[in-house]
């Protein structure tokens, strides 16, 4: 296989996941890492003949997981800015199979100035187009010769934008019909769900993990313990990829979006609630969060009473989906800083929090408490001070100041109407929601006159 990227996330979530392919179900798979820009690691990589060491530390079932693998299936490091005949020639090997890569959200890009002549061309997408088309030249069209694509960049739909994009160069740069045909009929793209933190080089303790080993290695990657891998994809896929003969938790299913729904509601939705509330409580982390008996629970609740509750898949696995992301939370070996997901609170509560705060109204005809109150504490948080403290809001300078001057309302309720009626903000006139308006107000005015816990507790009372 081709994997376009040498970064931390990548070798400690690709290279692992393969490595226990291989072992489980003798696969037998190499890989060979193409750098995607022009200052990469693969000298490092190449000096260490490909040799890399990942350290898995978390928390997994309630148990403290400490370990490290050595990894040892990259066959191949290759720079196309120092040598694109090189990269080239990946592109005839006989048995290849799979692309796989990783190139930062913002690698699927179109690049209008890329062109086939150059060596390499600046994008992801352009550089993957050079390649395939050197391929189907070389195989002259062999339909059995065509790749299974599978990028993990996080973004929704990843392969199928990755898809239009190579359509598109093949039109600007006016490459044949066939080979349009063959891209089209012979490979296949797969979007992806990937989800594992990956710290990376754990610069700041690293004596402690050489102490640990016999050798010298300066590629060295740390990650959690939690594994998770949806690709979307048929009979064929599961077949060409055997991962259910591992323990790794790797899903090959017709459609991923249900999962990443559940990833972006539970996982991402229980970060976004929670920074505000629990910042403004005097928290400073998530593990400190989750491990306080207010908070702690607080959080609990409004995932596995409220958030669950609005998402059609499985309820079981639904609550032992929810029952990792908590052991993630209180992972003793990550420093997660609340101020350092506080960024953009606003925009990531639309996506992340508010589909579910509404959908339990429509399901239950109630508004959620837990969420409800979560929502007043980020309407708080923007006013940015509380108890004589600068609060760490981090978002766009117009989205502070207009949260600055609606704070000078003369009253929490028309705080409250003013911005829930932020159509820009929310994407509808929250006010036309059912008894949201008078919540927020309520909760506003419990949070300013009892603080958050004796606040909730009050609030809680009445919704």
């Amino acid at each position: 296989m081709v994997q376009f990227g040498e970064g931390n996330f990548l070798r400690a979530f690709i290279g692992y996941a393969f490595q226990e392919l291989n072992k489980a179900a003798s696969f037998n798979a190499g890989i060979a890492i193409v750098q995607p820009i022009e200052n990469g690691m693969i000298n490092l990589i190449n000096d260490q003949d490909g040799l890399y060491t990942l350290f898995m530390k978390g928390r997994k079932g309630g148990q403290d997981i400490q370990e490290h693998k050595l990894i040892t299936n990259v066959v191949q490091g290759v720079n196309p800015y120092t040598d694109f005949q090189e990269y080239l020639s990946l592109a005839k090997e006989d048995h290849l199979e799979f692309v796989i890569s990783n190139t930062t959200e913002a690698g699927i890009a179109y690049v209008k100035s890329d062109s086939l002549e150059m060596q390499p061309p600046r994008s992801f997408p352009a550089k993957l187009t050079v390649f395939l088309y050197e391929r189907f030249k070389h195989f002259n069209g062999d339909s059995t010769k065509g790749l299974k694509i599978i990028p993990c960049e996080l973004i929704n739909y990843n392969a199928k934008t990755l898809k239009e994009i190579i359509l598109r160069y093949i039109d600007d740069w006016e490459l044949s019909l066939k080979f349009k045909t063959w891209i089209l009929e012979c490979n296949s793209f797969h979007n992806t769900l990937v989800d594992r933190i990956v710290p990376g080089y754990p610069k700041n303790d690293i004596e402690n993990y050489t102490r640990q080993l016999a050798y010298k290695d300066d590629l060295i990657v740390a990650a959690e313990p939690f594994f998770l891998w949806v690709i979307e994809g048929g009979a064929a896929l599961k077949k060409a990829l055997p991962f259910s003969k591992t323990t790794l938790d790797v899903k090959i299913v017709e459609d991923m979006q249900p999962y990443r729904t559940r990833k972006v509601r539970i996982l991402n939705g229980a970060h976004t609630a929670m920074v505000p509330f629990s910042l403004l409580y005097g928290n400073t982390t998530v593990k400190e969060t989750i491990e306080h008996p207010f908070t702690g629970a607080f959080v609990e609740k409004a995932v596995f009473n409220e958030i669950i509750a609005t998402l059609d898949m499985d309820e079981a696995e639904l609550a032992h989906f929810a029952e990792a992301v908590f052991d993630r939370f209180k992972n003793p070996f990550i420093v997660h800083k609340l101020s350092s997901i506080a960024l953009n609170t606003v925009s990531k509560f639309k996506v992340r929090v508010l589909p579910s705060l509404l959908e339990y109204l429509k399901l239950k005809g109630t508004l959620p408490t837990h969420l409800t109150f979560a929502f007043a504490c980020l309407i708080q948080f923007y006013k940015g001070h509380w108890k004589g403290a600068v609060l760490p809001v981090k978002d766009s300078a117009a989205i502070e100041a207009q949260f600055s001057e609606l704070w000078k309302l003369d009253t929490l309720s028309s705080v409250a109407k003013a911005v829930l009626g932020l159509e820009t903000y929310w994407g509808e006139n929250l006010n036309e929601v059912k008894g949201l308006t008078h919540a927020i107000t309520y909760a506003l005015e419990a949070i300013e006159s009892k603080g958050i816990e004796q606040g909730f507790l009050h609030f809680s009372k009445q919704f």
